[in-house]
């Protein structure tokens, strides 16, 4: 019986679902874990509310920029979901990103449609779109896809989409889409300030406690046995491919809508908004702030981009050197971002499941 057990814990990944050892662990490392995922939500507490505050304690033109940096934020957590929890390493994010943004100001250039309930689900259809295009083509082939063709496959249709924005006239060619029209709702116009803030932090809110949902569900577990070790999940019965291609069209989804809260807050759509330099942006942005965590995506948009601004407003001639040996201390001594340094490997995975109670037998 002691060696059937063995042989049984051996085939169950340690990593997705915390393994037996939780479950037939000391108490004292059972409270120690139980200790652990408490700082998951504090930490997420205290983004909340630093973000409620920030427009009433900062300046008009910051808030302005905490505005794009919120919405950059909501496209970190786009890519948080392919990579961090999929292991798809997409360097093609930019893609839905910008081919959103350009779909919501053809709307507001051609059609004069900018009203809020007609261009932000265009924009996301558009994002889950080519998602799903491009990871049907990459992902749902005959035989398992490998990480460098993925990664290669997202970064040639980031870059074919840069070449053939910048070449087209109808998309304004180099210059891209000026002078957008302001978002609006009936009579009123989403225009630059805290109105416009509060209602991207609101969608930003929304959009993360679904993706906590769904991360914390039994097809999150799925995915955080994939990233760790596909052959196991695939074994298990699960249809691996399948499931990064559900994943990767989510994060898709998600980068449109971020694409095209970012159309109508800058007023206007350029070819880089689906180049290479924006996909290998985000990648940035989670690999500083933490993979696999979603908060840690989010903190990484706003630190980046936070520093980026205030180095690029009192180095301008060395700010990019400076930044780029921060992101590189920061990846190789912290390889899972800053927010590691709170939050331990155990609640990254997460809890699923029911709780074994520890029972004592009787002497």
């Amino acid at each position: 019986m002691p060696k059937a057990m063995g042989a049984v814990k051996q085939t169950i990944p340690a990593e997705i679902g915390g393994g037996m050892d939780a479950a037939v662990g000391s108490s004292g490392t059972a409270a120690k874990a139980a200790a652990g995922r408490k700082v998951l939500p504090i930490v997420e507490g205290v983004v909340l509310v630093a973000a409620l505050l920030a427009p009433l304690v900062l300046q008009d033109y910051l808030t302005v920029f905490a505005t794009r940096v919120i919405i950059l934020a909501l496209f970190a957590l786009s890519f948080d979901l392919v990579w961090g929890y999929a292991g798809i390493m997409s360097f093609g994010q930019a893609l839905f990103f910008g081919s959103a943004g350009y779909g919501v100001a053809l709307l507001a250039r051609d059609l004069d449609i900018t009203n809020i309930f007609l261009v932000l689900p265009a924009g996301t259809l558009i994002g889950l779109t080519f998602a799903l295009l491009l990871g049907g083509f990459l992902l749902l082939g005959r035989h398992p896809s490998s990480v460098i063709f993925v990664s290669l496959g997202t970064l040639t249709g980031s870059y074919a989409a840069d070449r053939l924005a910048r070449g087209w006239y109808y998309l304004g060619g180099q210059n891209g889409i000026p002078s957008i029209a302001p978002m609006s709702l009936g009579g009123y116009e989403f225009s630059e300030g805290p109105a416009f803030y509060y209602l991207v932090l609101g969608i930003l809110a929304v959009v993360y406690l679904l993706c906590r949902f769904l991360v914390r569900s039994q097809f999150g577990l799925a995915l955080a046995g994939l990233r760790e070790n596909e052959q196991r999940i695939a074994f298990f019965g699960y249809k691996a491919q399948h499931l990064k291609a559900i994943i990767f069209a989510i994060g898709g989804a998600i980068a449109g809508l971020a694409g095209s809260l970012y159309a109508f807050h800058e007023g206007f759509v350029w070819p880089n908004m689906v180049g290479v330099v924006v996909s290998t942006q985000v990648v940035l942005y989670v690999l500083f702030g933490g993979s696999g965590t979603l908060i840690g995506a989010v903190i990484g948009a706003v630190i980046v981009e936070g520093v980026s601004f205030w180095l690029s407003d009192n180095y301008r001639d060395i700010w990019p050197i400076i930044l780029g040996l921060l992101l590189l201390l920061v990846i190789l001594f912290r390889p899972l971002g800053l927010i590691s340094f709170v939050l331990g490997e155990r609640e990254r995975v997460g809890s699923f499941g029911v709780k074994i109670k520890e029972t004592r037998n009787a002497p």
